[in-house]
């Protein structure tokens, strides 16, 4: 294992990347968890006007602290205005008016494709996951999708144990070939590296490897052999601001969640 940089962790520094990669102009469709934090950070630093959607219904929401869960209450008291979950899907999702669609995932194929549904055998298997939710309309009705997760080769494996949200199939034009017009995954970023589908063959690439990080690494804790690209960048590392931000969020979230009522005076 390599070194790490002073100053940061593994997970802030996925966080901080993959915020980076959200504009002000997007309209997102937000996961709970990490695709959360990394959707908040963005709108308290470079994306103030960025449009958060959470799949309970809550439009232009402006947390304070992060969510729980989709029914968190601070998600509808942040937001612009909350509508119904059949009008969440059908208009804002399947209408395309969402830009990006944020996810996380229990287990990742090359090609992009989640599960969050069982670890095993369907019918006998040795964890049964949260399910899918909203996901499975979101990667395939968002004109994009990026994901999130740490790295493992228990997460990141050569074949998934269920297919909860279709990301590239089989590869190739899979999507197309299924009538999906939409992109599917473009980004993923875990606590080691940015990864992006290939032109051709839709498998993820890295294409920068975050600070203090090596090739062997990202191997390691991948259960599929790893492709790099030739132009191998490094990713800028966490300026002040995002990391006073990133952390900022946390501890409010942290004392909101205690009970202690401080997230009101940060």
């Amino acid at each position: 294992m390599s070194e790490r940089e002073p100053g940061f962790t593994p997970n802030e520094m996925m966080t901080i990347a993959a915020s980076r990669a959200l504009k002000n102009e997007d309209v997102c469709f937000v996961g709970i968890g990490a695709p959360s934090a990394a959707c908040n950070v963005a709108r308290l630093t470079h994306a103030p006007d960025i449009t958060l959607i959470y799949e309970s219904g809550t439009i232009g929401t402006a947390p304070q602290v992060l969510p729980l869960s989709i029914g968190d209450g601070e998600l509808c008291d942040t937001a612009v205005t909350t509508v119904s979950v059949p009008e969440m899907f059908r208009y804002w999702l399947q209408g395309g008016r969402i830009s990006i669609g944020f996810l996380g995932a229990a287990q990742l194929d090359k090609f992009g494709n989640i599960n969050t549904t069982v670890i095993g055998d369907y019918l006998h298997p040795k964890t049964r996951l949260p399910g899918g939710g909203g996901a499975p309309e979101i990667a395939t009705s968002s004109k994009e999708i990026y994901i999130t997760m740490a790295q493992s080769k228990r997460g990141m494996v050569e074949t998934i144990d269920f297919y909860t949200s279709f990301g590239h199939g089989e590869g190739g034009d899979h999507r197309k070939r299924l009538g999906i017009e939409t992109s599917g995954p473009t980004l993923l970023i875990t606590d080691l590296a940015i990864w992006k589908p290939d032109l051709d063959t839709k498998e993820f690439t890295v294409v920068s490897l975050h600070p203090g990080v090596s090739r062997a690494e990202v191997q390691a804790t991948c259960g599929w052999t790893v492709k790099f690209t030739d132009a191998l960048e490094e990713t800028p590392a966490p300026t002040a601001l995002e990391l006073k931000t990133l952390r900022d969020l946390q501890a409010r979230t942290k004392a909101a969640h205690a009970g202690t009522g401080k997230e009101k005076a940060a």
